[in-house]
């Protein structure tokens, strides 16, 4: 049987995760009510976080799907599938047309000389314009490098909804025919008799985990066969080898894992038995064979501490609390999350490295589900030097918005030391480049909400460390902070919601030194949420006054994360997410200035 190794790559909520479940649909290989997109936060965010692998049968040929995400966060799981496949299908909206993670995905697939086909997706849109959509795709290839080769793609215009796909945007179908018939005829094929024949190279893509098997490893086999039971070399890219043997084999069935005794070159495989194998490595059945090229991964942009949640409320809701229980959690992550590096130089403080907010959000929205409770320091960007030059991550900037704020959001990135580099005009829409620090975007992505009220969209992507922009100032309001425990009251919180805008609402339990709002003059400022009414047998002027209170901005692991302090925690457990100051009490406070001072 032939082999074709495909991997779907685009823009954040261009349809890639759509398109493959249509794929799998029209072959039969669809499950009723399983997506690509299984894991729980990925259908409450309607986002792939995780790279996923499929496998579809059409016409004797099989066909093996890996649908990457499309956030720049999650880049890193991109980057290594690239490696092991031999097309990507590059989805573009036809509507918006090529966005930051188009041009980082696809400078990866040109890199390593592959031919993109491009599918112009979502072309049901009211406002979709294929032709200016598939004009730009062009003009990114050119402007990417790409080869005469590469530049000659073949083009699919498809509506993932609906299943359907079409070569001419005049003709008629019914069906993802035009689709699958394309890979077929672009895609190369990827097993052969000759590469049957030679000696094992396999190397993993991708880790797993089974309470029973142990670890597991995704991989592309590159050529020879793979057996049950068989003795193998695990071989590092600088040579070092170690011995291991296999104890399970799957390979991919629409969604399924299938249990097999062999497998052959070309395929994509998962396998079982190798304790301490890690992504890049070569496992091979000579011991003289050279090790594959490492897989290389970009760098981590921002860092920020995890540390025992030491709160008052400590303790109340999560099962696991302790700094062995982190410390377990995050070196099991580290072994199937690439993008991320944990620095343990301390009993319960942990230096966690990742490629973005929503990155490290991620892991922590896992942790609280899965029971933690932890407390993290406000997250930093990294700083390095090269050649005596003090060097930070930089970020391009899309963002498509209604002409009348567009003043608003280049005054305030120009405030964070974004520079506007290219301004576009369509319908009543405007989009503008920017470039610019990555410390000056933390924190503003709730900010450009509230600017553009709810009707624009933003995007980035890292573009590598430049020299340091100087200071920017990205907080304008000051804290709000409990300087008493127990129940938030409704009439302190009416008395004081003129003052900011509350993260609590009436009965809220508090503790001091708990932020339960900010200050819109940008000053700290003490409070007791918990002082009631006083009560009097003497009628007086306003005494029965209504209290009207405003919904309180509720925090989640994202918004807490961009709006905390340098001095303060974001304290997070299975079921709260709360504001603190590092030092509780307002003698600590001032200790910890005079030993700093």
């Amino acid at each position: 049987m032939q082999i074709r190794n495909i991997a779907i790559i685009a823009h954040v909520d261009h349809g890639k995760t759509t398109l493959t479940d249509a794929l799998m649909r029209q072959t039969g290989a669809f499950v009723e009510g399983v997506s690509m997109d299984s894991n729980a936060l990925e259908l409450e965010r309607g986002i792939t976080i995780y790279s996923k692998n499929a496998a579809i049968l059409y016409k004797g040929t099989k066909i093996n799907i890996v649908d990457t995400p499309g956030h720049a966060d999650f880049g890193s799981e991109v980057e290594r599938v690239l490696r092991s496949i031999d097309s990507v299908l590059l989805v573009v909206d036809a509507q918006e047309g090529p966005m930051p993670q188009t041009r980082f995905v696809l400078k990866k697939s040109l890199e390593l000389g592959l031919k993109p086909i491009v599918i112009i997706n979502k072309i049901d849109k009211p406002a979709a314009d294929p032709v200016r959509c598939e004009e730009q795709v062009f003009e990114l290839f050119l402007e990417l490098g790409a080869n005469d080769e590469q530049a000659d793609f073949p083009i699919v215009y498809a509506n993932g909804r609906s299943g359907i796909a079409k070569l001419k945007m005049e003709d008629e179908s019914s069906d993802l025919t035009p689709l699958l018939d394309t890979i077929l005829k672009h895609v190369p094929c990827a097993s052969s008799d000759d590469l049957e024949n030679k000696e094992l190279l396999l190397q993993p893509f991708n880790l797993g985990y089974d309470n029973f098997l142990g670890r597991l490893a995704v991989g592309r086999i590159y050529q020879g066969v793979i057996t049950f039971g068989e003795n193998i070399f695990v071989k590092k890219p600088n040579g070092d080898t170690r011995t291991g043997k296999i104890t399970k084999i799957f390979t991919f069935k629409g969604l399924e894992k299938v249990d097999t005794e062999r497998a052959v070159a070309g395929d994509i495989v998962m396998i079982a038995g190798l304790s301490d194998i890690d992504i890049g490595e070569t496992v091979t059945n000579s011991e003289k064979a050279e090790p594959l090229p490492a897989i290389a991964v970009d760098e981590p942009t921002i860092a920020l501490n995890f540390l025992v949640n030491n709160s008052p409320f400590a303790g109340r809701e999560g099962k696991f609390v302790t700094s062995r229980q982190l410390r377990e959690y995050l070196e099991r992550e580290l072994e199937v999350n690439v993008g991320l590096h944990i620095e343990f130089f301390s009993t319960d403080t942990f230096r966690v490295f990742g490629r973005g907010e929503l990155h490290i959000a991620i892991l922590l929205e896992n942790m609280r589900r899965a029971g933690y409770e932890v407390q993290v320091s406000q997250p930093q960007v990294i700083i390095k030097e090269e050649g005596g030059v003090k060097k930070e991550p930089f970020e391009e900037v899309i963002v498509d918005t209604p002409s009348e704020y567009q003043g608003t959001i280049i005054e305030r990135l120009g405030m964070r030391g974004f520079i506007m580099n290219n301004m576009s005009v369509s319908d009543e829409l405007v989009r503008l480049y920017f470039e610019g620090p990555t410390r000056g975007l933390l924190g503003y992505r709730n900010q450009f909400i509230i600017d553009t009220k709810g009707e624009g969209i933003m995007s980035s992507r890292v573009v590598g460390f430049k020299p340091h922009a100087g200071e920017i100032r990205r907080r304008t309001v000051g804290s709000m902070v409990s300087m008493a425990g127990g129940k938030a009251l409704g009439f302190s919180l009416w008395n004081l919601q003129d003052r900011g805008w509350l993260y609590i609402g009436p009965g809220t339990e508090v503790y001091e030194g708990m932020v339960i709002g900010n200050t819109s003059k940008g000053e700290e400022m003490y409070v007791n949420p918990t002082k009631g009414k006083k009560l009097t047998n003497m009628r007086a002027s306003g005494a029965d006054e209504a209290i009207s209170l405003t919904p309180p901005l509720a925090l989640n692991i994202e918004r807490g994360l961009e709006i905390m302090a340098e001095d303060e925690y974001l304290e997070i457990t299975p079921q709260s997410v709360r504001l603190r100051k590092q030092y509780l009490t307002e003698i600590e406070r001032a200790r910890a200035k005079r030993v700093i001072s």
